[in-house]
């Protein structure tokens, strides 16, 4: 129902082409050939283009502006919705850790500490053997800087 919705936004504002053309064929001081009647009528035809220049501005901008503030709507619901979502699995958790039994969370928890420590020895291993490999790299670069090469 959302993705409709958002579509429905996305096409009305794929639809909102506004297209302006402003012609100005006489000067601002007028021309010096216009009779009194032309310059009236050239100052008139200016301003009720204008007057639509300014009108056809202003319902691109409210229709846009009624966009983001539809988006801005639907983006609210749905974070009421997600805070809700959340709410409701963390009261269902709660629950559910509540009713488990005590056995079932101890064997998770033993499985847990068997896993942290094979990890832990692991990691005592691979630190080991980074040390080994360490020392091999000093004996062989010494060995190499000394022109002493070690045989095996």
């Amino acid at each position: 129902m959302e993705e409709t919705t958002s579509q429905n936004h996305r096409d009305s504002a794929d639809e909102t082409n506004v297209s302006v053309q402003i012609n100005m064929n006489s000067s601002p001081n007028g021309d010096a050939n216009e009779t009194p009647e032309e310059s009236e009528l050239n100052n008139t035809i200016n301003t009720k283009s204008s007057e639509a220049l300014a009108k056809a501005l202003s319902c691109m901008l409210t229709s846009v502006i009624k966009d983001f503030d539809s988006k801005a709507q639907d983006t609210l619901r749905s974070q009421d919705q997600l805070a809700s979502a959340i709410d409701r699995l963390t009261r269902e958790l709660d629950q559910l850790l509540e009713d488990a039994p005590l056995p079932f969370i101890m064997q998770h928890a033993a499985k847990i500490s068997s896993v942290r420590k094979r990890v832990s020895s692991l990691n005592s291993l691979l630190r080991s053997i980074q040390q080994r490999i360490d020392n091999m790299d000093r004996m062989l670069s010494a060995g190499i800087h000394h022109g002493n090469f070690i045989s095996s």
